[in-house]
């Protein structure tokens, strides 16, 4: 089926956002650190933050499921999951499983640290239910738990069901911050993918309040690459992403190149540049 794919895979993957930014104090330093550094495809230096931070604030489920992100993102890089070609055709993407040679150790990591995300997550909106840093970690961990389903694991299908829940949290926490532009990212994703299905499958899944617009996914997607915090890089991926699926490699370029100033050590995002470069007719 058409496009059934997480959030990286729409370059995915993530509005009306009137509202003040979150205040940057309550961003954690060590975590912003540790995203620096991901981003930078540093996952070692990453990883020591993170183990810094959870032994510090091992209440706190956002370290979790930063971690997560940590260990989804050295699985794709390992894999080269995240080279332009692997999304470059929904056939690829959707492949056999069997092709993917899987770490197991790393699978059973992941999955133990996003479920400790989410469990730490729950149990805060338990007592409290518009709590933004639990509300957010739900979501990420969600997202990462997608991501992780549908690109490695090979189960598309069964990752639109967990979209669905972080779709939902995603939306209470963006009633209750508005200004959380990275609560924004699960939302848009979730337009996207959904405006990328084929109707039967669209009418199968039954995503409440979604319009299934791409054009809106990429609108808000924009939006949380220019405003966004924590997730600002991210969305800029997926928006070049997406650029790349729809061949508008004018826009893909800027993005890339954007990026490439700010991560110069990324060497993915080198040669994805590259590539677009000559795509462009603008030479290496």
């Amino acid at each position: 089926m058409r496009c059934l794919f997480s959030r990286l895979a729409v370059g995915a993957a993530l509005f009306c956002l009137s509202a003040q930014a979150q205040p940057a104090e309550t961003f954690q330093p060590q975590i912003d650190n540790a995203f620096q550094h991901l981003y930078s495809q540093d996952f070692q230096v990453a990883n020591n933050i993170l183990d810094q931070y959870i032994a510090g604030h091992s209440s706190d489920p956002l370290g979790y499921a930063v971690k997560g992100s940590s260990y989804l993102f050295m699985e794709l890089d390992r894999l080269e999951i995240l080279e332009s070609e692997f999304f470059s055709s929904d056939k690829k993407i959707s492949d056999d499983k069997k092709k993917l040679t899987l770490d197991p150790k790393l699978r059973s990591a992941f999955y133990q640290t996003v479920e400790k995300a989410q469990a730490l997550s729950q149990g805060i909106l338990n007592q409290h239910p518009s709590d933004v840093n639990a509300l957010f970690s739900m979501c990420l961990s969600l997202g990462n738990q997608v991501d992780y389903m549908a690109l490695i694991d090979k189960r598309q299908i069964a990752s639109l069901s967990v979209n669905k829940r972080a779709y939902r949290d995603a939306k209470h926490l963006i009633a209750v911050a508005p200004g959380f532009y990275d609560g924004y990212l699960t939302t848009g994703f979730t337009e996207y993918i959904v405006g990328s299905l084929p109707a039967i499958v669209r009418w199968l899944v039954k995503f409440d309040d979604v319009e299934g617009s791409k054009e809106q996914g990429v609108k808000i997607l924009r939006e949380v690459a220019q405003k966004g915090h924590y997730l600002k890089p991210f969305a800029k991926i997926l928006l070049a992403t997406a650029y790349l699926r729809e061949k508008d490699f004018k826009r893909t370029q800027a993005l890339l190149e954007d990026l490439t100033r700010e991560y110069p050590s990324n060497t993915l995002l080198r040669r994805e540049l590259a590539k677009v470069r000559v795509k462009n007719g603008a030479g290496g």
